[in-house]
């Protein structure tokens, strides 16, 4: 199963410039749904939750362990803890009701369930990277085949289960490719198809029990005030195709990526990058968006693998990469206008093959900051989540 994979750079050279210093919903068209999502309420869906556990997820740790009796212990630890549950593909949408009847079944009469969908099969996925590449296709009907077997599917099963919050994080990577990597023959064929079929998504999605943040890239992409005003309008242009902004709640970042919280990171490997880390990303990102006239400002950040802060020599190594570990486990509002710290990659699962024979490879992952020997993207890398492991902070 693949998992996302890509975490790309456009590179200082364009946008170093322009580097500053971080620092009533309208009526949907015909046939939208008027119904208010949280995301309009203002409530922090994170908060007073039983979040979902995947057990198959703990499964995938507990074989880990089973062939690594000396880090048994420590890998354990990891099958109590919730992560993203990634809907990659039609059939793994097809599947969502037994997550959401297991998360029901599961909570405590006093909380609701929690469950987080990390929504990742559009036409051209990921599409200026091969490791992550995806079933749909724009040239093949990938779009309404992302309509109708994808989206119209997950939007009915969660609609069955009303007593699960549910969070979805929007498309990984999808948008800031449109903001930054129309050069690449794939995503400027898909870029227009990406902003229809997400504006899709909010429509559809939009229901009491369900909160959306559009992914928003992460610091070493977007962190300049150029890459930040091109994301501000390409957001804008998704939300008047979905009837407005007020389906949404905010915008998750770093998903599948390592950048750390306190900017010990950046600073080191790319010094004109204003926003350091992700903190500072999400704050400056709020300001260009409001400049844009886009008000939604709540963010969830990943913490799977940014615990060191260290793993990379420059921004864009985003595949395995060497000297990650595991950040800051779940934590509801840890900072303002900050709904979550959450693993969204599940620790562990491999970006993509560094095997140059094996298909779907993608010349980042045979990089000199990344782990060698690793199977294909979304697969258990039981070496590197020894590593994750081995090397948390805070420690596990």
């Amino acid at each position: 199963m693949k998992r996302r994979g890509r975490a790309a750079w456009l590179g200082a050279a364009t946008c170093m410039a322009a580097a500053v210093a971080c620092g009533g919903e309208p009526p949907g068209p015909s046939g939208t749904p008027r119904i208010p999502a949280l995301a309009a309420t203002g409530g922090n869906p994170f908060e007073g939750v039983h979040p979902y556990v995947n057990p198959d997820y703990a499964a995938e740790i507990e074989r880990a362990a089973a062939a690594m009796p000396s880090e048994a212990a420590r890998l354990r630890r990891l099958e109590s803890q919730p992560t993203a549950i990634w809907l990659d593909s039609v059939d793994r949408a097809a599947g969502l009701g037994r997550t959401l009847d297991d998360a029901a079944a599961h909570a405590p009469a006093a909380d609701p369930a929690l469950v987080v969908l990390a929504l990742y099969d559009l036409p051209n996925r990921d599409c200026s990277a091969a490791a992550s590449e995806g079933e749909l296709r724009v040239e093949g009907g990938g779009e309404d085949r992302y309509r109708t077997e994808f989206i119209d599917r997950i939007a009915a099963l969660v609609r069955s289960h009303p007593s699960v919050r549910v969070v979805a994080i929007v498309e990984p990577d999808s948008l800031a490719n449109v903001a930054t990597n129309l050069d690449h023959p794939r995503c400027a064929a898909a870029a227009d198809v990406y902003e229809r079929s997400i504006a899709y998504a909010i429509r559809t999605l939009t229901m009491p029990n369900v909160t959306l943040y559009l992914d928003a890239a992460h610091a070493g992409w977007l962190g300049w005030e150029g890459n930040r005003s091109k994301i501000a309008k390409v957001f804008a242009e998704v939300f008047a195709l979905a009837g407005g902004e007020g389906h949404v709640r905010g915008f998750a970042t770093n998903v599948s990526n390592y950048n750390s919280l306190d900017g010990r990171e950046g600073t080191r490997i790319e010094p004109s990058d204003p926003c350091p880390d992700e903190l500072s990303y999400a704050r400056a990102l709020a300001s260009s968006l409001a400049a844009a006239g886009i008000h939604a400002s709540h963010f969830v950040i990943d913490t799977s693998r940014n615990g060191q802060g260290g793993a990379r020599t420059k921004w864009g190594v985003w595949c395995n990469a060497r000297g990650a570990g595991l950040g800051e486990r779940f934590r509801a509002s840890p900072a303002p206008s900050i709904d979550a710290y959450f693993w969204v990659k599940p620790p562990g699962e491999s970006d993509g093959t560094s095997d140059p024979a094996a298909p779907r490879y993608d010349a980042a992952c045979g990089s000199a900051d990344s782990a060698r020997d690793a199977p294909q993207a979304g697969e258990l890398f039981p070496a590197y989540l020894a590593q994750l492991v081995a090397l948390a902070q805070p420690p596990l």
